[in-house]
């Protein structure tokens, strides 16, 4: 299984000014943007750290799974969440042709934590012999940043300002707050009975 985005978040989509604003910085001066490029680097290491904890894309944006296989022969689980649409379905073949999947063979089941494709049939569309299947979505909450849901938004400031005041040392803990404020999003892993993952 690889996964990777297609699309970037811009630095015009990050909450600069705000997380500016939450680190109480001065404003008013000729220089006050002069920081921004690291406090956009702050906002995007405290972003991925939050994104990972939490298998969430806070801002939408593009994605590509490639599989050589299915998980199961009707259903295949989507490792980000949420997930707002399946751009488009493809069997790449061992020699580089690529075809694409009818939409109407699959459907998108929404799921907070693990969205994933059901087959509309019996089962999914079969893998080309030493091909693969790539499935492109968009996953996120929203293109802007009040889309992000709150507790998630202010774990990401305060590990941001964790890391803009140099706190973070080699091997350091994720501060406790931003585990409580990120723990409800974690998807819940059961390894016995019916749950799929």
């Amino acid at each position: 299984m690889d996964v990777t985005e297609t699309t970037e978040v811009l630095d015009a989509a990050l909450p600069i000014a705000e997380f500016r604003a939450h680190l109480r910085l001065g404003t008013g001066f000729a220089d006050e943007a002069s920081n921004d490029g690291a406090l956009a680097g702050y906002l995007r290491a405290a972003i991925a750290v939050i994104e990972g904890r939490t298998g969430k894309a806070l801002l939408s944006r593009g994605f590509r799974l490639v599989l050589a296989q299915w998980r199961w022969s009707d259903a295949q689980a989507l490792p980000v969440a949420p997930v707002s649409a399946v751009d488009g379905m493809a069997m790449r073949s061992r020699d580089g042709a690529v075809s694409a999947v009818a939409p109407g063979r699959w459907r998108l089941v929404v799921d907070r934590h693990r969205p994933r494709i059901m087959t509309t049939g019996a089962v999914l569309p079969s893998i080309p012999l030493d091909g693969q299947v790539e499935i492109d979505f968009t996953a996120g909450f929203g293109a802007t940043w009040d889309a992000v849901p709150d507790d998630l938004a202010q774990a990401v400031f305060l590990l941001a300002a964790h890391y803009h005041e140099g706190r973070t040392g080699s091997g350091a803990e994720l501060p406790v707050s931003v585990a409580a404020l990120t723990a409800r999003w974690c998807a819940l892993r059961v390894t016995a009975g019916g749950y799929r993952a």
